[in-house]
């Protein structure tokens, strides 16, 4: 019997310094020449994605912008994204309180001034929370901007944004963007409560399982035969319309916990490892 699979990015398929072991490609390759369907589904914009090096690795579709966006075999069958007027607001929120941010959107991550300093130190500080020893600061964090676009603020007043990361001064930058916003859904990433490093913003009704859910109807499934692995409390959503989940051995507490099965870390060939497990290869 084939079987869906959904696939968080970071921490999951790809390590924390976006690198993708070879037993993991070869995973998703077996898994797929097998019958089986392989979407990602993450937090990232289709243009984030886009510029990961994955290689041959080939899959299905994609799950983007945390369920903003679903696209499979190269349709898109779901795009939500913020109105022009929210991202300005954001936008000149942002720029008052001098706290650097990117546009997430499937045409490229625009950036504001201050993210050309800010983002790059907080980046370095996102790795080395994840136990991960960077060599090279300064070489990662020139590598990391290439990436980015940075435009002028007039420039940033777009329609096409799935959702805005920014980088917190402090968790009082998150607590003011819920009474600010209060239309939109307000998170943090890269740190558990307090020790955030990011604050994000998008619209409300957007969740991995929204989008799970509209593309098994699209693809005419149900869920008994999805699996689902991920390594964050974001991916929570995700555990809760799959069949199946799989916890990654770097993964948080609350993840493993709602895991049917826990497998090896990313850099240990935890996903190959847990393909095997589940006879997908």
């Amino acid at each position: 019997m084939s079987k869906i699979i959904f696939l968080d990015v970071d921490g999951t398929l790809i390590n924390y310094e976006t690198y993708l072991p070879e037993s993991a490609e070869k995973a998703v390759n077996q898994a797929i020449e097998n019958g089986h369907k392989v979407y990602l589904c993450t937090g990232c914009s289709k243009a984030e994605i886009m510029q990961r090096d994955f290689r041959s690795m080939k899959y299905n579709g994609m799950i983007g912008a945390n369920g903003g966006y679903v696209e499979s075999d190269g349709k898109v069958v779901m795009h939500q994204s913020l109105t022009v007027e929210e991202t300005k607001q954001i936008v000149d929120w942002c720029n008052e309180r001098h706290l650097g941010f990117y546009l997430e959107a499937n045409s490229g991550m625009y950036v504001n001034d201050y993210f050309l300093e800010q983002g790059p130190e907080a980046f370095v500080k996102y790795v080395e929370g994840k136990g991960k020893t960077l060599e090279d600061p300064e070489a990662f964090k020139k590598d990391f901007m290439k990436q980015y676009i940075h435009v002028p603020t007039e420039e940033l007043y777009r329609s096409d944004v799935n959702k805005v990361s920014f980088v917190l001064s402090s968790y009082q930058d998150h607590l003011d963007s819920i009474k600010e916003f209060p239309e939109l859904i307000c998170n943090t990433w890269g740190g558990r409560d307090e020790m955030a490093l990011f604050g994000d913003m998008s619209p409300k009704g957007i969740t991995k399982r929204h989008a799970i859910e509209v593309l098994l109807d699209y693809l005419h499934e149900t869920k008994e035969d999805t699996i689902s692995f991920g390594d964050a409390k974001i991916d929570l959503s995700m555990f809760e319309c799959c069949s199946y989940n799989v916890a990654m051995g770097n993964g948080g507490k609350e993840i493993k916990e709602a895991a049917d099965y826990v497998t090896d870390e990313v850099d240990q060939d935890g996903l190959y490892k847990a393909f095997k497990h589940l006879h997908l290869i």
